[in-house]
């Protein structure tokens, strides 16, 4: 029998955010009390108004296979709610609902890239980006941009980076995993690098909009010209705590969003019926919850960067959006503990987990190795005993 797996499928490496949540479900199952800093979604249940509109939906038998792009009432909420919180006119044909932001991200790669085009990735970077490239039989370009420069990449740095191979720029704002958001005139400075070079397309990530501490987020859309080479990629999850339900969304010009229906339709068809009506509720029903969950994680950010800026060798700025820190650690590289030497990030992570009973995940995953990122969707009480452990931990490195 051959046993051999795709070639494909060996370019891709495994997630470093779900081994380490094996990791630490491994300990829990040994009876040790773990703090887990590593998972990327709300601790919040999702609201009851859109709870009570799956019910509805199945009382009402939405139990059958959907239009492939989705209900077209659910991409009009879409639509509108585009319309209204961001100032961008798109059609319902222009909208294609997924399983996830995640499926999202991919069909659009999937559907642009070719064997030898390059992605542009500015780093840190969320770890499926570059597996999706490679997928793809692209090649990730990655943009380093520390917390020297508040994890942004800047538009000197994307101009060098663009060649003739370029064909997808992918942002994320606000960030995961640092939680950097940039503003509207960041966005514009990159989009006058971006309108010189027409056949890059730009994947913006925009699954934290709703999550973040300075005001509206920002869109590159809705630069001049830019809509027509915009890929926005959004959804449920985040905002209104919908991990679970699977729901995320494309907005793009027609022609790109007709080859993601292509694809889709080959390999999920369309996502979750109930779930769909959910996600309608969510974008047509009132948004204080939206708002009520962003104060709360504006409450623990502030918290948990008060505590790591007190941890020993931590340098921490102060993340905008999202609910993540990304602390650089690197001052704690070459120290150890009973023998055991902390070499990089991924090191410390697995220390932190193993003696101070606290799951991060190291950055070399996101792109920078000097890191470590921390997730602040758990309750304020979690993260004051996780960094009272974290602090004893660290504090025993010699």
């Amino acid at each position: 029998m051959n046993t051999q797996l795709s070639n494909c499928l060996n370019r891709l490496e495994p997630s470093a955010t779900l081994a380490m949540a094996q990791k630490s479900n491994e300990l829990k199952a040994q009876g040790i009390d773990v703090i887990n800093l590593s998972i990327g979604e709300p601790d919040f249940n999702t609201p009851e108004s859109i709870k009570q509109a799956a019910h509805k939906a199945i009382d009402d038998n939405f139990s059958h296979y959907s239009p492939v792009p989705g209900y077209p009432s659910l991409r009009q909420a879409i639509v509108n709610k585009l319309k209204r919180e961001n100032g961008l006119e798109y059609t319902s044909e222009q909208i294609l609902c997924s399983n996830g932001a995640k499926q999202s991200v991919c069909n659009a790669i999937m559907a642009l890239v070719n064997e030898g085009d390059e992605v542009i990735i500015p780093a840190p970077y969320w770890v499926s980006y570059p597996q999706m490239v490679k997928l793809a039989g692209g090649t990730p370009v990655i943009v380093k941009a520390d917390i020297s420069q508040g994890f942004k990449m800047t538009p000197e740095q994307l101009e060098a980076a663009i060649t003739p191979k370029t064909r997808v720029l992918i942002l994320c704002s606000p960030s995961n995993p640092t939680g950097a958001v940039y503003t509207q005139d960041e966005l514009a400075s990159l989009a006058q690098v971006l309108m010189k070079h027409e056949n890059v397309i730009t994947l913006s990530d925009e699954i934290y909009e709703h999550i973040n501490y300075c005001g509206q987020s920002a869109s590159i859309a809705k630069e001049p010209g830019m809509q027509e080479r915009t890929i926005i990629v959004n959804g449920v999850s985040k905002a209104y705590a919908m991990t679970g339900w699977r729901i995320g969304f494309i907005a793009a010009p027609l022609w790109i969003v007709k080859g993601c229906n292509k694809l889709q339709g080959q390999y999920t068809s369309g996502p979750c019926s109930v779930s769909q009506i959910a996600a309608q509720a969510a974008f047509d029903g009132d948004q204080q919850c939206v708002e009520d969950m962003r104060q709360a994680f504006l409450r623990r950010r502030d918290l948990i960067v008060s505590l790591a800026r007190q941890i020993p060798g931590f340098e921490v700025n102060e993340p905008q959006g999202a609910f993540y820190i990304f602390p650089k650690v690197s001052a704690l590289f070459g120290k150890q503990h009973n023998g055991k030497v902390i070499q990089d990030s991924m090191d410390l992570a697995i220390y932190l987990l193993e003696v101070g009973h606290v799951a991060c995940v190291g950055g070399k995953a996101f792109g920078d190795d000097e890191c470590i990122r921390m997730s602040y969707a758990t309750s304020e009480d979690n993260i004051r005993k996780a960094f009272r452990r974290i602090d004893e931990a660290v504090r025993q490195l010699q």
